[in-house]
């Protein structure tokens, strides 16, 4: 059997409606399989390990980021996995086959002031009332966008303050929510366009759900006025939240639970950020790190 289109696209849906993957990683996946179509063998059964072998090889010779090979062979090693489990194939032959990790980049972060003078605005508007909130939660609980935007009015208990948060894999967690955020959450309810009060805790024009792209130009619009800079991104407040939370209690496991992170070594990568505050706080206060030009 040939690697169709129609395989390709049975296999993105039941990682959308069975694994609940984002709508990035769903598009991520299906262009590496189509490229993958492009490159040679299409008989599922005739592909063999030194074929995906020869084609990590190829990506490697375009130049390609570790990232970019390691997401490559992650949608690779699911769908033959997927038709393993399907009975189309014996043996998955990407299942084997590693490549070096990736050097993870320490994430940027806001310093504590720049996240306040975030939000330094008094909304006037419906809609300056419901970017707060967006604001509020997205460096207040650490969520994700796709968290954020698939939230719905029932999943935000004011009273016992926190959110009910569909994570990756459909995994159910629940938020804690601040003073600050409960109040911006509140306020945008009070002009919340739903005359029921009930479906998307977000909307956009005409009430439909708020999309990922509209959150992302909000953000940068804010940005732009509150820090003049537009280069504001949500993963950029959850990345805040993270590491000012890690800076103040260092206790890594509250931070991944908060986080939705499977695998602590995901969290890790903020003690990385917070021995980096550390430093400078050594470097600037102690005596022994001090340099000193006196003769010596």
């Amino acid at each position: 059997m040939q690697i169709t289109t129609a395989r390709v696209a049975h296999f993105i849906d039941h990682l959308e409606k069975e694994k609940r993957y984002s709508p990035n990683t769903l598009k991520a996946y299906k262009f590496e399989l189509k490229r993958f179509c492009q490159h040679g063998q299409t008989l599922i059964q005739d592909i063999s390990i030194q074929e995906i072998k020869n084609y990590v090889g190829v990506l490697r010779s375009r130049n390609l980021s570790t990232k970019s090979i390691h997401r490559a062979l992650s949608a690779i090693r699911s769908f033959f996995e997927y038709e393993k489990q399907n009975g189309l194939i014996e043996n998955n032959p990407a299942s084997l086959i590693q490549v070096p990790k990736a050097q993870r980049n320490l994430p940027t972060v806001l310093d504590t002031d720049q996240a306040a003078k975030l939000f330094e605005f008094n909304p006037q508007k419906p809609i300056e009332y419901r970017d707060k909130a967006i604001l509020e939660l997205l460096y207040g609980c650490g969520i994700r966008l796709s968290e954020l935007v698939m939230l719905d009015i029932e999943d935000v208990n004011l009273q016992a303050g926190f959110a009910r948060v569909l994570g990756k894999g459909n995994k159910e967690r629940q938020c804690p929510i601040g003073r600050l955020a409960t109040k911006a959450v509140n306020e945008w309810l009070q002009v919340h366009p739903s005359i029921t009060k009930a479906g998307p805790l977000f909307t956009g024009r005409g009430g439909a759900r708020i999309s990922p792209r509209t959150v992302q130009a909000r953000l940068k619009t804010i940005a732009s006025r509150q820090l003049g800079d537009n280069s504001l991104h949500p993963h950029l407040l959850r990345h805040s939240f993270a590491t000012h939370l890690l800076e103040s209690s260092s206790d890594l496991r509250a931070v991944q639970e908060l986080l939705g992170h499977s695998d602590i070594s995901t969290t890790q990568i903020y003690t990385h950020l917070d021995f980096q505050h550390l430093a400078k706080v050594y470097d600037g206060a102690h005596p022994r790190a001090k340099t000193s030009n006196k003769g010596s």
